[in-house]
């Protein structure tokens, strides 16, 4: 299985060496016709402690790091 890799607006910085990262997925609803946005919320790791919220990042799907964290950070933009 390859690893899924997202973009997402970081919301929180709050725990230590973790950022939740929100992400939107835009689809057209199948009967009404109308966009829907759907979003999500993932924790990454964040090793550096270097993200912000507001930040535009990329996450990798990675082996859990804890209970609810099995993304890290690849990259900031």
């Amino acid at each position: 299985m390859s690893k899924q890799i997202k973009f997402g607006i970081v919301t929180s910085n709050n725990p230590a060496k973790t950022i939740i990262v929100t992400t939107e997925i835009r689809y057209q609803h199948p009967k009404y016709s109308k966009i829907v946005v759907k979003t999500k919320n993932y924790m990454a790791h964040d090793e550096k402690g270097e993200c912000k919220p507001g930040d535009l990042v990329l996450i990798e799907q990675c082996a859990p790091v804890s209970k609810r964290k099995a993304w890290t950070l690849k990259a900031i933009y």
